[in-house]
């Protein structure tokens, strides 16, 4: 018999990140859903959806440095509370609009051999670079539904007295030589926007 569907409550707070089969199909339009559980590089699709709307697609890097690392961070790629890490946060833009937040954990042990390149993207997407190596294994899809308790909300929305929309992330760890890194996107209004029109 097939496993109850988690209600929405079970999405909503940071620590309640959720493998993404237990996503319900009426929690949110097609083709959001779509886009929040596809496997391939969100980075392709969006693309692909600047383009069915005109737009040009951009990065715009926020932060690439050596950064504290959350403690649901920590959790998820086995780390001790409290580490420093490399830390790489950008906007994906259409049109110059942030349609993506997203934050990238990379452990210093993931940093040596093939994860050094890792440093120094600049306004290249991660996600054309981690699905262009056929060496790198991604983990399993986990998804979350963050309102502005959560830090990782407020710093992809980086607005003070913004109203309490609560947005949907997801995430999931890679393997590159055999070393993790967390990468982590929320799904920002605009976005949301475009895809439930």
């Amino acid at each position: 018999m097939a496993q109850a569907p988690a209600s929405f409550r079970d999405f909503t707070l940071q620590s309640r990140w959720q493998p993404a089969a237990r996503l319900r199909r009426a929690e949110m339009g097609e083709r959001l859903r779509d886009c929040l559980l596809g496997r391939g590089s969100l980075t392709a699709r969006l693309r692909a959806e600047c383009a069915r709307h005109g737009r040009a697609f951009s990065v715009r890097v926020l932060s690439e440095r050596a950064g504290r690392v959350l403690r649901e961070e920590a959790d998820a790629l086995g780390l001790r509370r409290g580490v420093t890490a490399w830390v790489r946060e950008v906007h994906l833009l259409a049109g110059g609009v942030p349609w993506v937040f997203a934050r990238t954990v990379i452990p210093r042990r993931t940093l040596r051999g093939h994860g050094r390149t890792l440093t120094g993207l600049g306004t290249r997407p991660l996600g054309a670079v981690l699905f262009a190596d056929p060496g790198v294994v991604r983990g399993p899809l986990q998804i979350a539904r963050l309102d502005l308790r959560c830090p990782l909300a407020r710093r992809a929305l980086d607005v003070r007295g913004a109203s309490g929309l609560p947005l949907w992330g997801r995430r999931s760890t890679f393997r590159i030589d055999g070393r993790p890194l967390l990468v982590c996107e929320v799904f920002l209004p605009a976005l949301a926007d475009v895809l439930q029109a």
